[in-house]
């Protein structure tokens, strides 16, 4: 299991919560570089939702 995992879970359930409502609202997704290996993300639909997890960013292309 990865350690995004859990995010995208919350991120899932997020959206069918939205999708079953009978108004209207919103689902916003940040996600910031942290230390060396980690990015925080960020879930906000009313509350918000905070994750740290591992990131090992891809090298470019040359």
């Amino acid at each position: 299991m990865s350690s995004t995992e859990p995010a995208k879970v919350q991120l899932l359930r997020l959206f069918d919560l939205l999708y079953d409502h009978d108004g209207y609202g919103t689902l916003k997704i940040e996600m910031r570089l942290l230390r060396k290996g980690q990015k925080e993300i960020i879930l906000d639909c009313g509350k918000q939702y905070r994750f740290v997890v591992d990131f090992n960013p891809a090298k470019p292309n040359k």
